[in-house]
């Protein structure tokens, strides 16, 4: 027959849809109480539910002996119930060192990249997990003490595919009592008094104090808390993959967005009307009303390419606002990961870092790795390749007779004249002062301003391919040729520049 827990939790896992029928369900058992008795309701319930059930077990080989006697208990319980058992080692105190994580960080990433393996491995589709109602409570707590948002606040989520936690709503001391109603032993984990932990203090030190001297119902409070701050969070959530979605540009190893489309998400029905006028300057406000989403939305960004924001903080959000409302193309914010964003004009390009990492403006300059040079030999007839290994291009040098060319299918100052080249003539990257007089100017014009009139992004402009004849710049990529060396009445060969991509 079943008991009243049973069947709460059987009422819970329906309501919610966590598990359903067919799922194959790898049980998260560590040997304490709530990860057994979250065995056993399950082993009650499968039938009903039409699920089938494994016993996983992660080892984090922190207790030598005590670790060893908790992975013999889980798979003689799993032995006991007829169910298959998996068991998983990983040293997490080497991962803590080699990575900089915390030994409880290091230990739920190692854990759950474990489940994540299972599902991927077709071993299961769904991992439960034994956290309680005790464990949001002190997980709240813990982020209120460490600093949050709302996020925090949120704490655990019963569903995040593909864990499922079926007895989030139910108190610990529940758990035992029907361990002890039905004569079930578990392994009590000798870490979880360690009060040097955050966690621990708040188990034994903090919530104690809660319940006895401030409220008796301070447990459910927090849950209800958390259960607010989830719902906040799934519209916002839904709000900002909206946004992502519609206003992002993505490339292989990048994501762009609009200034205005990062300040201002929602456009101007987002704004106060008296703010309307702001938002189409060329300077983007920075709107209350869309402060919240803007904020989400750079976390979005940033897990785009990181894969996840656990490392972006508030002061990493706040840097990026600026970098928007106050800074000028070419800066940029370094941001942890690996990951930097850069103001490209208007836009703001969330990218990798370069190993070889450059600080400021210093980029364009001190850019040896970008530099390359190549002698062309310019023939009296036909055509020479130049292949750019760098750029990934090549750049075919094709001599015309130009005297018999439809001229109006060339654009004239797109076409030098050959017989004014001199040697040697070379095509290299751009170097700071690069300068000429281009075709239909007056008087030269360095290439780097050039560069902004066209909105050439600064991490472009180091490799930007130029050409020189005997020591004067010809040429630039999409830019017009040299005006003293262009082709024009009474030119015999013409030097067209065309490139192609490798």
């Amino acid at each position: 027959m079943r008991t009243p827990l049973e069947q709460r939790v059987l009422a819970s896992i329906r309501q919610s849809r966590m598990l359903t029928a067919g799922d194959r369900v790898g049980v998260a058992v560590s040997g304490g109480a709530d990860s057994v008795a979250l065995l056993c309701i399950l082993e009650s319930l499968r039938a009903e539910l039409g699920i089938t059930l494994l016993v996983v077990h992660f080892d984090h080989c922190l207790r030598g002996a005590e670790s060893e006697a908790d992975a013999r208990f889980v798979n003689d319980l799993a032995n006991a119930n007829g169910l298959e058992f998996v068991l998983a080692r990983e040293d997490v105190a080497a991962a803590a060192s080699q990575h900089g994580w915390n030994l409880e960080d290091a230990g739920r990433r190692l854990r759950y990249a474990c489940f994540q393996k299972l599902v991927n491995e077709g071993r299961a589709t769904r991992i439960a997990v034994g956290h309680t109602a005790d464990d949001q409570a002190e997980t709240v707590l813990a982020h209120l003490v460490r600093g949050t948002g709302l996020s925090g606040l949120a704490g655990i989520f019963p569903c995040t595919r593909p864990i499922v936690r079926p007895l989030l709503e139910f108190r610990r001391r529940e758990l035992r009592e029907y361990l002890e109603a039905r004569g079930e032993s578990w392994h009590e984990d000798s870490s979880n008094r360690d009060t040097e932990r955050l966690r621990a203090r708040i188990r034994r030190q903090m919530l104690p104090v809660l319940e006895r001297d401030f409220s008796p119902a301070i447990v459910d409070h927090l849950c209800e808390l958390s259960r607010f701050a989830r719902d906040e969070e799934s519209f916002w959530g839904a709000i900002v993959e909206n946004c992502f979605h519609a206003r992002v540009q993505r490339a292989k190893d990048s994501l762009t967005i609009g200034i205005n489309d990062l300040m201002s998400p929602l456009g101007p029905l987002a704004l106060p009307a008296q703010l309307q006028a702001n938002a189409a300057s060329e300077k983007p406000a920075e709107p209350p009303a869309s402060r919240a989403l803007t904020a989400r939305l750079i976390r979005r960004l940033y897990e785009g390419l990181r894969g996840d924001h656990r490392d972006l903080e508030a002061g990493h959000v706040e840097a990026l606002i600026h970098l928007a409302t106050e800074c000028t193309s070419g800066k940029r914010v370094e941001l942890p990961g690996g990951i930097m964003a850069e103001r490209v004009f208007d836009e703001i390009v969330f990218s990798h870092r370069p190993r070889a990492n450059l600080e400021g403006a210093a980029r364009e300059t001190n850019a040896a790795e970008n530099t390359y040079q190549y002698e062309v030999k310019v023939p009296e007839r036909g055509a020479t390749v130049v292949t750019v290994p760098e750029l990934g291009t090549s750049f075919r040098l094709k001599v015309i007779d130009w005297a018999s060319v439809a001229r109006e299918t060339i654009r004239d100052h797109a076409v030098l004249d050959a017989a004014l080249l001199r040697a040697p003539v070379i095509l290299r990257n751009w170097r700071p002062g690069d300068a000429y007089r281009a075709s239909g100017r007056r008087q030269p014009r360095k290439l780097k301003e050039m560069f902004l009139a066209k909105r050439i992004p600064s991490r472009e402009r180091a490799k930007w391919p130029v050409m020189e004849s005997g020591g004067r710049v010809i040429w630039a990529r999409g830019m017009p040729a040299a005006d003293d060396y262009c082709a024009r009445e009474g030119t015999q060969r013409g030097l067209v520049i065309e490139e192609d991509g490798a």
